[in-house]
């Protein structure tokens, strides 16, 4: 089997899980994050750089890639793999968030959805089937299901006619799919309404796929409403399969979902901030723009191995200030080493129980610093 799901431990006080899941292209020790490389790169970083920040396995966009180059192209140039030189698993979105994102643009039906192209307004169609057959071709490890995702707050009908064609939809994947070595993960849906997630996670776990995705969510509400419907869905997915929360963020998101059973997520924000200027830490972010930094000679961490780090505070500054293009990438670097030490110091803690106090240490910790991160 080229796929498999190995549970090592649940935490003792919390639903926090150390687990690993084997794919074609090597092992994922999780809890893990995914850095996003949407269009087959990472922003501003190589591919060695993104492997230096310990990142096992990245996430690609099935919509973008399918505008440019082709994903013709892409499986001419070796699939993903290949394309991009990154020899770990990857996994691709459906491109079902860009109904939600290009939702002005967009057209849904039973059938799939029409997209007009952001890059020069041609028509993408894309169904299922069809969404299956360009992730084929990108060769990814993981492929999602499409999904129609809407954004929050939304009528309850809108969000219930999304959540059972989301569940219709990953059906026509599954029957479409023709590789064995590519998992398709299906994604729950159901906006803010328990019992929808509910009846959307039992439905998908019938069909039994290789792992369940939270998608929809991050989508305009707030996250004590999203821990809301984590602490819903997840005791309902199965146990002996990947749990994967789509699109989120700040550092405190990630450790309330591994806390409530997560075991994989993904999310732009730590290398959008860090084009940004912003540096997260465990004293909390650092916004490098401050004149408080500019005689700064410490760096960002003295503990953290990034790049970033053997420079100081003011240099990094200044290559902002300066708008030097090497500003973006080495707190890029910072931003992906820091969020993949903290999961792996959470994977520790889970295998020694103590996962709670943890969890509560790094908490006190992110309520200092410059400004919340955005």
């Amino acid at each position: 089997m080229p796929f498999s799901f190995s549970l090592l431990h649940q935490d003792a006080f919390s639903a926090a899980r150390r687990s690993t899941f084997s794919t074609p292209h090597g092992p994922v020790e999780m809890p893990a994050f995914m850095p996003v490389g949407t269009q087959g790169t990472v922003k501003g970083l190589t591919i060695d750089n993104v492997l230096a920040t310990g990142a096992q396995m990245v996430l690609s966009n099935t919509y973008h890639l399918a505008l440019r180059p082709g994903e013709a192209v892409v499986k001419q140039l070796g699939g993903l793999h290949g394309f991009m030189g990154w020899e770990g698993p990857i996994l691709t979105d459906s491109g079902g968030f860009q109904l939600f994102s290009l939702a002005q643009m967009t057209k849904v039906t039973e059938q799939g959805a029409a997209f007009r192209s952001h890059i020069d307004g041609s028509l993408l169609e894309l169904t299922p089937e069809r969404a299956v057959q360009i992730q084929e071709d990108l060769g990814s490890d993981v492929a999602m299901v499409l999904d129609h995702v809407i954004a929050l707050p939304a009528e309850d009908s809108a969000i219930e006619d999304a959540c059972l064609r989301s569940i219709r939809w990953a059906a026509r994947c599954q029957q479409a799919a023709t590789k064995s070595d590519q998992a398709q993960f299906a994604i729950v849906q159901g906006g803010l309404n328990p019992a929808l997630r509910i009846h959307c996670a039992k439905e998908l776990a019938l069909l039994n796929f290789p792992g369940y995705a939270v998608g929809g969510l991050s989508v305009g509400e707030t996250p004590e409403q999203m821990y809301q419907m984590l602490d819903v869905v997840c005791p309902v997915l199965p146990v002996d399969k990947p749990r994967y929360l789509m699109g989120v963020g700040r550092p405190q998101d990630l450790l309330e979902a591994i806390h409530r059973g997560i075991d994989l997520i993904d999310c732009v924000m730590p290398t959008r901030n860090g084009r940004n200027a912003l540096a997260f830490t465990d004293e909390g972010p650092i916004r490098l723009r401050n004149q408080k930094h500019q005689l700064d000679t410490a760096p960002i961490d003295p503990t953290c191995p990034c790049i970033a780090c053997r420079h100081s505070k003011g240099y990094l500054r200044h290559l902002f200030l300066a708008d030097e293009m090497l500003g973006p990438i080495l707190l890029t670097a910072h931003n992906l080493t820091y969020y993949q030490r903290l999961l792996a110091n959470a994977r520790h803690a889970i295998a020694q129980d103590r996962y709670v106090a943890f969890m509560e240490g790094k908490m006190l910790g992110w309520a200092g610093g410059d400004d919340a991160a955005t």
